[in-house]
């Protein structure tokens, strides 16, 4: 199973369409899931950014941010699958246990790089209002560079042993995230804090790269499945996901806990629990949806997942930026709604640009194109 340059695989005798592909080799059920976490983080950041202070208490505001803060855990958890598709696509190449590793990290250091850009940009158009300690900012893009940084030494082991170590990994962080809470680090400077301890505020380690490390996790199945197979792991997944949201909800509010301290919407292993059900769930349906329903066909959320970096970099900017700053806490809840619908029209329509600009390219030049002066023989 290959993100790029994968082969189209004919259907078999009651199994599923092979591998969920279209003719570009990609896996189309991942786009999907990444276009609805792209929808619901541009709703999400249009009501943060523009609900009046006195409604972000109220229902809709409540969950619009719910629903926003599922779409960085499909992230993190693709994050986890693509790389876990890489590194073995490095062990298929042959490549030593070394190699494989440099290969990760190489993957670490794009996304760190890609991070401190993003920060750059927006500083660069914040500028004077901004601070130079914005460029810093732990967002989620660094959340992923320094988590598969740390965990690019997965990639010494085998397709096979990621499955159950990544598993442990990820159970891990989620259940250090309270203790590491707890832990005085007055004496860290803020900045290396960030990174690791859980805030509001910030993508740290903990507790976020625990989806990164479940989508380490999740992806070796994926690529370890035979195609016949797929459609009964969805099955499964399906089953596991439910679980996971009815056992992490249930035992979230039991009236004892085995933390001192621990607040559920930082910290708590339960809610991390129940998010990776609902990807679990999610990235079951998008199968479900796009093998059964719409196929390959065109489809403007599975559009936003294909370039869903594009989409993050450019609505960040335009919905916090000073573009439309007069919008900022100061509208009201169907107003937000109604400009939610705008910034994701505006997003599918950089999105196709950005996918079609060598047809759309062309079109555009012929009607800016000069010809030259026709010459007119004399008599």
């Amino acid at each position: 199973m290959k993100i790029v340059g994968g082969q189209s695989v004919s259907k078999n005798s009651g199994s599923a369409r092979l591998n969920n592909r279209d003719v570009g080799g990609r896996l189309t059920f991942l786009d999907w899931t990444r276009g609805a976490a792209v929808v619901m983080m541009l709703q999400g950041h249009v009501f943060h950014s523009f609900a009046k202070a006195d409604l972000r208490t109220d229902g809709p505001f409540t969950l619009s941010q719910f629903i926003g803060g599922l779409g960085p855990a499909i992230f993190l958890v693709l994050t986890g699958i693509t790389l876990a598709f890489l590194m073995d696509g490095r062990e298929r190449q042959g490549l030593g246990p070394l190699q494989r590793w440099k290969a990760s990290l190489r993957r670490a250091g794009y996304l760190f790089s890609l991070a401190f850009l993003f920060r750059l940009q927006l500083w660069i158009f914040a500028y004077p209002g901004s601070a130079w300690t914005d460029l810093f900012k732990v967002d989620i893009l660094n959340c992923m560079g320094f988590a598969i940084a740390l965990m690019s030494a997965m990639a010494i082991f085998t397709t096979a042993e990621r499955v159950r170590l990544c598993a442990g990994l990820g159970v891990a962080i989620a259940a250090l995230s309270p203790l590491v809470s707890s832990v005085d680090w007055s004496w860290l400077p803020s900045r290396i804090q960030n990174y690791f301890v859980p805030n509001y505020n910030y993508f740290a380690f903990f507790p976020w790269a625990s989806f990164i490390a479940f989508g380490l996790s999740i992806g070796s199945i994926l690529r370890l499945a035979k195609p016949e197979h797929m459609g009964r792991i969805m099955q499964w997944g399906t089953l596991g996901g439910l679980v996971l949201i009815v056992g992490g909800q249930y035992f979230s509010n039991v009236p004892y806990s085995l933390y001192t301290k621990s607040e559920f919407w930082l910290d708590s292993p339960g809610l991390i629990v129940i998010k990776l059900g609902v990807v679990m769930v999610a990235i079951a349906l998008a199968f479900v949806w796009t093998e059964y329903a719409v196929g390959e066909s065109w489809s403007w959320i599975r559009q936003l997942g294909t370039t869903s970096l594009l989409v993050y970099w450019v609505h960040i900017e335009l919905v916090y930026g000073r573009w439309f700053g007069a919008a900022h806490q100061s509208l009201g809840n169907i107003e937000c709604a109604f400009w939610s619908a705008v910034v994701i029209a505006v997003m599918v329509a950089l999105s196709v640009t950005r996918t079609r600009w060598n047809v759309i390219k062309p079109a555009i030049a012929q009607y800016f194109s000069v010809s030259a002066p026709r010459r007119v023989s004399g008599d």
